[in-house]
């Protein structure tokens, strides 16, 4: 997802932290945020999902037959099943059977009958109703009912954080993708097309009017990535040579934007996956391709059928959130959303708690990405002009099991953390292969933070428990304290207002000199040579790390 940097966006966010702040937890945030029994006992193997949506009264018809595997003895024989108001599920249907259902606290049960562990089985759960609709997608979700210039419907789905359960029934849960991937149908008016993730399976004519696509993807995928796109789509494609051979490339865009995009959009794209597939490794999904595909709201990382909304303009619908001008140079909704791909869609959390892992490494492929075109320098320049946008005004991991996300600092500030990692390591070879090891290591997966965690400290070989605990759990900015003696032949330094063994390693340098340091919160002394003191210098540190540096004057 984005982060826009500007006032509407800044004002969402604003509210989304008050409220969180002020909120108690209730019992739907429990049954929405944690692995209940009733969720524990199976694992979504496949979702199969048909829709026909009705423009003029916004009501949905639909089912979704889920392939299951049973992983333990039931204590119950009760399936938890997600589906928010004003859908309803119309009967659920089970080898031919119709299986029970009722609605409790928010969340729907079926009951199941008894199968063997390891079995796998499919439930059909046939759902219908006015469905939930976006007002300021994608920043508050549901289906978005628009019309594009000429006046013809324009439809879509938003759902990331509110989630997929706001228009199909599922297990809404993170941790919990179809390992054999998933298939959406989509029934529209002849006059429309209709697209999705992945690949076109069939289109078929039904002779009353409308016109069924069915369109798959083999991977596993993220609820809210599965997305329905239906307008007067047409499409351009190309071959993309990458790490791992021909990528099939594929543009869906409506039919007057045709010639610009053309033009436009390729360019951009190239750019990206060359500098993502040597910064983050290949693709992760060339199985099922890579679409881009015009929407009506500024743009979602769904997976394999990235959403396009910035108006082939370049920066975010022509501003630069850094405010270095480098913002400008490229087209920001293609690079983040595209960079999802990597680090949201190929690598998930389990926890919506963890969402840093997906958008502060996001956040950091815009800086890979500008010094990849652009230049080091440039980048350096880009990722310290993105801390315009932190605020510290919670922790970025909040509660886990409650399905509440923390502070939009989960970007700017995690992707400064990781720039910072980078700086302080000062061997970018080592840094790229630790960034392509994390796609490799964790492929197709979703995980927990402390394994990404971990694997940077130990492939990195130093600890840096006390680093993620400080910019991901305080809203504290580290003081990098340091003095000289009086012939400015030794440097004295330590850090403060951090939590206790902050330990950043710091590399100072120059085109002629540099000094590596590990700084705690106890003072340290390093003596110093020819003119290693110009490399204490307070706006050289502060571009390079987000930290607060105090140069101390007082202490004899």
């Amino acid at each position: 997802m984005i982060r826009n940097y500007f006032t509407l966006v800044f004002l969402c966010f604003n509210f989304i932290s008050f409220a969180q702040k002020t909120k108690p937890y209730t019992l739907a945030d429990t049954l929405r945020g944690s692995l209940t029994l009733e969720r524990q006992w199976w694992d979504v193997q496949r979702y199969d999902i048909t829709v026909k949506p009705d423009y003029d009264s916004k009501i949905i018809l639909g089912s979704n037959t889920i392939t299951y595997k049973t992983l333990k003895e039931k204590s119950n024989t009760k399936m938890q099943i997600d589906l928010q108001n004003p859908l309803v599920i119309d009967s659920v249907i089970q080898s031919g059977k119709k299986l029970s259902f009722a609605k409790e606290n928010g969340v729907w049960y079926i009951k199941t009958p008894k199968s063997k562990i390891k079995s796998t089985s499919k439930v059909a759960i046939f759902f219908s109703g006015k469905v939930h609709e976006a007002i300021r997608a994608p920043w508050d979700g549901g289906w978005i009912w628009t019309k594009d210039s000429l006046g013809r419907p324009w439809m879509t789905v938003a759902c990331q954080g509110l989630g997929a359960s706001v228009w199909y029934p599922c297990k809404d849960h993170q941790s919990d993708e179809p390992n054999n991937g998933a298939s959406l149908t989509m029934t529209v008016p002849d006059s429309l097309n209709a697209i999705a993730n992945g690949r076109l399976e069939f289109k078929k004519k039904n002779n009353d009017g409308t016109t069924s696509y069915k369109w798959a993807v083999v991977n596993p995928i993220s609820n809210y990535c599965i997305i329905p796109y239906i307008g007067k789509y047409v499409n351009f494609k190309e071959t993309y040579k990458g790490e791992k051979g021909n990528l099939d490339l594929n543009y869906w865009v409506l039919d007057y934007n045709l010639e610009k995009a053309q033009k436009y959009m390729p360019k951009e794209v190239h750019n990206m996956l060359n500098a993502f597939e040597y910064w983050m490794g290949p693709y992760p999904f060339y199985e099922d391709g890579y679409q881009l595909i015009e929407t009506s709201h500024t743009g979602m990382e769904h997976q394999s059928a990235v959403s396009y909304g910035n108006h082939y303009k370049p920066g975010y619908r022509g501003n630069d959130g850094s405010g270095t001008g480098w913002g400008m140079k490229w087209d920001f909704i293609i690079i983040h959303e595209s960079g999802h791909e990597w680090f949201g869609n190929n690598i998930t959390t389990n926890d919506l708690a963890d969402m840093w892992v997906h958008e502060g490494f996001t956040n950091y492929s815009e800086t890979l990405f500008v010094d990849y075109i652009f230049g080091k320098q440039a980048g350096d320049e880009y990722n310290a002009g993105t801390r315009k946008g932190i605020r510290n005004d919670r922790p970025i991991i909040p509660d886990y099991n409650v399905n509440a996300q923390g502070s939009g600092d989960m970007y700017p500030k995690a992707g400064n953390m990781l720039h910072a990692i980078r700086h302080g390591l000062d061997n970018d070879a080592l840094f790229r292969e630790v960034i392509r090891g994390l796609g490799k290591e964790f492929y197709h997966q979703t995980v927990d933070s402390k394994q990404i965690e971990n694997y940077i400290s130990k492939k990195l070989n130093f600890d840096y428990s006390k680093v993620y605990e400080q910019y991901l759990t305080t809203i504290q900015i580290p003081n990098f304290e340091f003095y000289f003696n009086e012939d400015k032949s030794k440097v004295f330094y330590r850090y403060s207002n951090c939590v206790s063994g902050f330990n950043l390693p710091l590399t100072l340098k120059n085109d002629t000199d540099k000094i590596k340091i590990i700084p705690s919160d106890q003072w340290q002394s390093i003596a110093l040579i020819k003119d290693q003191k110009s490399l204490f210098d307070v706006a050289s540190i502060t571009k390079m790390y987000y930290i607060n540096p105090v140069l101390e004057t007082n202490i004899k």
